[in-house]
């Protein structure tokens, strides 16, 4: 046994793992690939703006260490700066001299004004700068800090060693690192919208064939049309060419195979219908030919079922069933039986239309022959099975006949006519098809209910 389905089923997860995988591919690329770019950008940005941050505050330092003299071992710097920032109390812009020590305040500008030294000050190695960050009140601040030492002028003096430290407010910093993360993460937003619009108009043109040629093919199993139509793809082209041989294969086949059974049942049926009208032939000798007949009726009839077909085509079964009604109310027409029919009108039969006469047909006639004065036919489908429901109101089937009517000979002792394959038919079909079927009392009309179910999709046989 190989596990198979059908080749819409087969299509439908094929195009649905593609789409899976297409748009997989599109939400790695807006929802991962995208963002990580916004990340990026924005770490390198806050880079690029703290290097900048650096230089200025290198700019401003050798600035003020050169308005810097020593008069009589003291630093001395002008009152007033040059940038406006240092002479206004508290302006986010600060300079301080300390000893190395770091104990000592030797000069600061007006802006510190107010403020404690912080306790963290670096100290960085004589003639080296050290940049960082350090809170000032509570708030965060940039530091440049420099030491430098100036010669005494003479002789035999000490020299005067003291740090520069430049600090400045990181809030400017922060509000345009801000600025810039919501333009940037805007941008991307609409880049990313339009990505999925371009992406999902791809991913569309992409399926479409794709997509119809899921649609053609079910219209070939619901039996719509004929065959699949052109004007693919070139991938997909030769795929349609092949399928179109397949079926186009298999149909003829199909019906070869049964015009050659058909005229070997003529040939065989023929003598034995000559050896049966001999009046001269012994009575016993009457029953092995009877016996013979009834083997090759139900072995052609088997022969003839297509369940293990190449290919399967849906037939819709409710047009098939008012037939058959028709057909048997004709023939039992002297039993004026009342018969309903509940039917759902988009239920289908996966297989073989003559397959599914066969089935039901012998299930009507053998309903026909031991209901009294009514029965019932019901058919239901749904996404994994359809089921036949017939039920008479006749004398039913004993428990012990339940199996054994289902066995080529066999009939219920309700049936008086026929050779009693019918059944028998059925059965092989079912299991041709990996049906099931049971038998029971109707609860509705007190007769026999006989119950089939046959599966949609099933495995083949090979």
């Amino acid at each position: 046994m190989t596990d198979t389905k059908s080749e819409h089923q087969h299509w439908q997860w094929l195009t649905g793992s593609l789409k899976a995988r297409l748009i997989a591919s599109a939400v790695l690329l807006n929802l991962v690939l995208l963002p990580l770019i916004g990340v990026t950008l924005a770490d390198a940005f806050r880079v690029q703006m703290t290097d900048a941050v650096k230089d200025e505050l290198s700019a401003t330092l050798y600035g003020i260490l050169a308005l810097t003299e020593v008069q009589q071992g003291k630093l001395e710097l002008p009152q007033l700066l040059q940038d406006s920032q240092f002479n206004v109390d508290q302006s986010g812009l600060y300079a301080i001299i300390t000893d190395n020590d770091q104990d000592d305040v030797l000069w600061h500008s007006q802006s510190f004004i107010g403020f404690s030294l912080p306790d963290n000050l670096p100290t960085p190695p004589l003639g080296e700068s050290q940049f960082g960050e350090i809170m000032l009140n509570g708030k965060p601040h940039f530091i440049l800090s420099f030491s430098a030492s100036f010669a005494s002028a003479s002789p035999g003096g000490s020299d005067l060693p003291f740090c520069v430290h430049i600090l400045k407010s990181t809030n400017s910093f922060e509000a345009t690192q801000q600025e810039f993360r919501h333009q940037l993460w805007r941008w991307l937003a609409l880049l990313m919208l339009a990505l999925l619009l371009i992406q999902g108009g791809w991913l569309w043109w992409t399926l479409k064939p794709l997509a119809r040629f899921r649609s053609e093919l079910l219209a070939v199993q619901q039996g719509k049309q004929q065959r699949l139509g052109s004007h693919y793809p070139l991938e997909l082209e030769q795929v349609a060419k092949q399928l179109n041989t397949l079926i186009s294969n298999e149909l003829n086949q199909r019906q070869r195979y049964r015009n050659a059974l058909s005229d070997l049942a003529h040939s065989l049926k023929t003598p034995l219908a000559v050896l049966s009208s001999i009046k001269s032939l012994p009575a016993e000798a009457q029953e092995p030919i009877n016996n013979i007949n009834t083997n090759i009726s139900h072995q052609l009839k088997r022969a003839q079922a297509a369940g293990n077909s190449a290919w399967y085509r849906s037939v819709n079964v409710a047009p098939l069933a008012e037939k058959l009604l028709r057909t048997l109310k004709k023939i039992h027409q002297q039993k004026s039986l009342q018969v309903n029919l509940h039917t759902d009108d988009e239920a289908l039969f996966f297989g073989d239309e003559a397959d599914f006469s066969e089935i039901l047909g012998n299930l009507l006639d053998n309903a026909f022959k031991a209901a009294k004065n009514q029965l019932t036919v019901s058919i239901v489908s749904d996404k994994q099975c359809l089921r036949l429901l017939v039920e008479d109101d006749g004398s039913g089937v004993d428990a012990q006949q339940r199996e054994r009517i289902f066995q080529r000979g066999v009939r219920a002792d309700t049936y008086k006519q026929g050779h009693g394959i019918g059944l028998a038919i059925v059965k092989d079909l079912l299991h041709s098809y990996q049906g099931s079927w049971q038998i029971d009392t109707s609860p509705t009309l007190g007769g026999a209910r006989f119950s089939v179910t046959l599966p949609h999709y099933r495995q083949a046989e090979v």
